[in-house]
């Protein structure tokens, strides 16, 4: 028996919560890591998992060993990250996840720069308004536009976007402007969903952050959709100035209510805290500071 796979395996199911989300990561069948789950129980003498048809849970045997298996195979792939330091090449896979705006506006042009200067790493990244979970796995770096970071990752600042008011100027011309927040009431809102701030819209009212409900006619998780809808004269749309830097340059699209226009909000490349890092990754994040710094 292969005790440290055994170990990734049982991890791997704590973090993904079945059988079968396990197995299709790992490309096997759920009757094959059912069997690596009943030797490791049967190797060790104690039952790990709790099992129903329609739910898994840990034992008290289960969580101590899930967090020191967690810690040792930690360990493991940080020994092996320090041996590979000593090469002289970068290589390998990024997984990377990334807003969708920022990433389909800005990052492309990162990464083919990158790469050139790296030509064996290799990047995947998936774009997703939707921060992930570090700690599963699936991503080494989490880019994010926000305020609010969590306290148990490193989070460095790569640049950062004012978050601002805008319409077209047909739009104002034909409903005129708001003078205040509340005058959004009676217009025509263009809603950015799956953000932090949910249903809301956040603004500055003296030095004090306030959050008005409005009342939309489009919402979605695109942020470039949503632009070239209030270009359209559709609305009017809230959204970091970096998403909309063409609209304005082009004056299809002119910013309103500066007055209540909130603090600046930071970009940061996010990603677990350990003692030892690849090559890959610590090139990457400093190639995105040296990068958004000119």
């Amino acid at each position: 028996m292969d005790k440290f796979n055994h170990m990734r395996v049982f991890c791997r199911i704590v973090e993904l919560g079945t059988f079968s989300a396990v197995a299709k990561e790992l490309k096997l069948s759920t009757m094959m890591i059912s069997k690596y789950m009943a030797q490791l129980e049967a190797s060790l003498g104690v039952i790990l998992l709790n099992r129903t048809t329609r739910s898994l849970s840990l034992t008290g045997a289960g969580e101590a060993y899930y967090y020191r298996s967690k810690q040792l195979l930690e360990d493991l792939a940080e020994l092996e990250v320090s041996v590979q330091q000593h090469g002289e090449r970068v290589k390998g896979q990024i997984k990377l996840c990334a807003p969708i705006d920022f990433g389909g506006i800005y990052m492309v042009p990162v990464i083919e720069q990158y790469l050139r200067q790296y030509p064996e790493v290799k990047i995947s990244m998936s774009l997703d308004n939707k921060p992930p979970n570090l700690r599963d796995g699936r991503f080494d770096i989490s880019l994010l536009v926000t305020d609010k970071l969590d306290p148990g990752v490193v989070a460095r600042k790569i640049a950062e976007t004012e978050l601002c008011t805008y319409a077209s100027p047909a739009y104002l011309a034909n409903n005129g402007y708001p003078d205040c927040i509340e005058d959004l009431s009676r217009h025509r809102c263009l809603h950015y969903v799956d953000t932090p701030q949910g249903d809301y819209w956040l603004f500055n009212v003296d030095g004090e952050p306030k959050r008005i409900k409005t009342d939309w006619v489009l919402a979605s998780n695109n942020g470039r959709a949503l632009c070239q809808a209030a270009a359209l004269g559709m609305g009017i749309v809230q959204a970091p100035r970096l998403s909309v830097m063409s609209y304005l340059e082009s004056g299809e699209l002119v910013e309103i209510l500066r007055d209540y226009r909130r603090p600046n909000v930071a970009i940061y490349a996010t990603y677990l805290q350990r003692r030892f890092y690849p090559a890959k990754l610590t090139s990457f994040v400093d190639f995105l500071l040296a990068y958004f710094e000119r």
